[in-house]
């Protein structure tokens, strides 16, 4: 199941154009289905510049199927001037960015919080300035 929400805590111009999208269970070409209608619902929602995180953290299986809906959310955000960041702790998700390489276009984040800061699990730190995920 997913779930399109709207960032709390945040300046209010910023607010307006940051949504989350949680997933939760296993996710895979029976799955997908929810995923995709919040990740589309989530960037319709919204016209002009878009930050979307994606959070898997509560998703217990994923397959390659979750690339397709994340691409085009990629594409679609990258195209008004926003990024795409996903939350993850899983080994599953790991794997397929990993697989398909991927990694770099979705760096792994701890939590929403260090999604919307650009501060990856990896290396603790915020991303370059210059770059956007």
């Amino acid at each position: 199941m997913c779930e399109p929400l709207t960032a709390q805590g945040e300046a209010p111009g910023l607010l307006e154009e940051c949504r989350i999208v949680h997933a939760h269970g296993e996710l895979d070409a029976q799955t997908v289905e929810p995923l995709t209608r919040a990740l589309a619902e989530a960037r319709a929602a919204r016209p002009g510049r878009l930050l979307l995180i994606v959070d898997l953290s509560e998703v217990t299986f994923a397959d390659c199927s979750i690339l397709t809906p994340l691409c085009q959310a990629w594409s679609d955000c990258h195209a008004r001037g926003g990024w795409v960041r996903v939350v993850r702790d899983n080994h599953t998700a790991d794997v397929v960015f990993r697989c398909t390489g991927l990694l770099h276009r979705f760096p792994a984040y701890a939590n929403a919080q260090d999604a919307w800061e650009g501060r990856t699990a990896h290396t603790g730190a915020p991303e370059p300035p210059g770059r956007r995920s």
